[in-house]
């Protein structure tokens, strides 16, 4: 199932949804004598990509995700820890979002921006609470190397300590690390650092199984603030939050007609 989710998953992106549909066309227009069905599904494909390269649609799909939750405060933490006796802290965990080694890199390389992102957000977190555990989430996909174990290298880089990371290295995706961390972190609470658009999916799936982890939102695509032109002209990084977008709502879609939401 995990591979068949990785195969489908890309051709539901914006950009490779776009060009198919107008392939498609271009199929009608040169193979057919329907040229009239051709041209709607060439347009229909080419206006889908330029309408989501534009950022102000881009940002409308993306911010309900990344604005469900609140960043991190650690004296808001801290109030709930104490009135449920838990306090302090003891876990900040953090999922993994995919890696490729390459020796010949450095490690800040080697890792996605997402995990490197995710990751400093956890070590900041871990750092005001140092008698926390710092969780690293992830296990081997596509590499001979687990996603936690490369975070866990960098981290090390940026003056963590190894006794004070704890390895969760056998999740392939989100339903594995939820099972997989709920076995290291038991009934604690704990934090949750993940990427903005994917906290709401994270966080759904963690509570079915009855944990209700702190959520550390960060790697926001969304700035709300005066905006830069090119906001106002097509541009690839806002395909990006598109897809990223779709990947979201999608895997939303199928946690829930899985069970597992």
């Amino acid at each position: 199932m995990f591979i068949i989710k990785k195969i489908v998953s890309p051709f539901l992106s914006p950009v490779t949804l776009s060009l198919l549909i107008s392939f498609i066309g271009l199929f009608f227009l040169l193979a057919t004598k329907k040229t009239r069905t051709g041209k709607l599904l060439v347009s229909a494909g080419l206006l889908l990509m330029l309408f989501l390269s534009y950022g102000f649609v881009s940002d409308r799909v993306i911010e309900p995700l990344e604005y469900r939750y609140k960043p991190y405060d650690m004296q808001l933490t801290n109030e709930l820890l104490k009135s449920q006796n838990q306090f302090p802290l003891k876990y900040v965990v953090v999922l993994g979002a995919g890696h490729i080694s390459d020796p010949s890199l450095p490690v800040t390389s080697q890792i996605s921006d997402d995990s490197l992102i995710r990751l400093t957000e956890g070590i900041i977190i871990h750092r005001k609470n140092m008698a926390s555990k710092l969780v690293l989430s992830g296990g081997i996909v596509f590499d001979s190397i687990s996603d936690s174990e490369m975070m866990a290298r960098v981290a090390e880089e940026l003056g963590i300590d190894r006794n004070d990371i704890i390895m969760e290295a056998e999740s392939k995706d989100t339903e594995d690390e939820v099972r997989f961390i709920k076995r290291i972190v038991k009934d604690n609470p704990f934090v949750l650092v993940t990427s903005a658009n994917h906290m709401p999916r994270a966080m759904a799936m963690f509570q079915k199984l009855g944990l209700d982890p702190i959520p550390a939102p960060t790697r926001h695509y969304v700035k709300r603030g005066t905006g830069e032109p090119h906001d106002y002209f097509p541009w690839a990084m806002n395909l990006a939050k598109a897809e990223a977008a779709f990947h979201e709502y999608f895997g939303m879609i199928w946690a829930k007609l899985s069970g597992q939401i």
